[in-house]
C-alpha cells in the first residue's frame, strides 16, 4: 500500500444541464442502492450506481448537500466523476 496518499481530489458532479460542481474536496459521501458510500482520497477505482438521496462533499472545512433522484459515479484515486439527475427542487 502507497504512503503517497493524495490529500484532496476532483470532484465533478454533472447534471443533464449543467456542472453543479467542479472543485478540489477532501470527502465525498454518495447515496448508493444499497446504501451510502464514503469516499476518501486515494479510494480504489470504483464504478456504482447511485440511488436517490444527498450527494455530499467536504470543501473547506464544510460540508456541501446536494440532492439528488439517482444517477451514476466513476471512482478514481484522485477524481470522483459524478453524474447525476437533480431532485425537483434544486435549482
Amino acid at each position: 500500500m502507497s504512503q503517497d496518499l493524495p490529500e484532496t481530489m476532483h470532484l465533478k458532479v454533472i447534471g443533464p444541464r449543467k456542472m453543479a460542481v467542479d472543485e478540489k474536496v477532501k470527502e465525498v459521501y454518495l447515496p448508493g442502492l444499497d446504501g451510502y458510500l464514503g469516499i476518501l482520497p486515494g479510494h480504489r477505482p470504483l464504478n456504482t450506481f447511485l440511488g436517490k438521496g444527498e450527494l455530499s462533499f467536504g470543501v473547506k472545512g464544510s460540508l456541501q448537500r446536494i440532492p439528488i433522484e439517482g444517477g451514476y459515479a466513476h471512482i478514481f484515486p484522485d477524481q470522483v466523476l459524478v453524474f447525476v439527475q437533480f431532485s425537483e427542487h434544486e435549482a
